[in-house]
């Protein structure tokens, strides 16, 4: 993977990307299908809206559902966090506590 920044130069691989490349590559993914970005913000909603640990298996739905084409990647991401934000105002009205 090859990060840039907001000026187009080239910066140097963090240990994320490194993780990401090689998972990919032994999980045989394309590494430039990973928006890292993009999924550590859906990541952060479910963290934030619901509970910590929502986070991974926000992570693996989504990924699941994106694999078995129900729904497309960026839809997924923009639902996904569409329904964390409003999950402790959802979680009150049906009388849970949300996390």
């Amino acid at each position: 993977m090859t990060a840039s920044d907001d000026t187009g130069a080239t910066v140097p691989e963090t240990p994320l990307d490194s993780w990401v490349r090689a998972l990919a590559a032994e999980l045989g993914v394309d590494p430039g299908v990973v928006d890292v970005a993009a999924l550590l913000d859906v990541a952060r909603d479910a963290a934030h809206g619901v509970a910590r640990p929502a986070t991974p298996l926000t992570t693996f739905l989504l990924g699941y559902a994106v694999a078995s084409g129900t729904v497309g990647l960026d839809e997924g991401m923009r639902r996904t966090s569409a329904l964390a934000a409003g999950w402790q105002e959802r979680a009150g009205a049906l009388g849970g506590t949300g996390a």
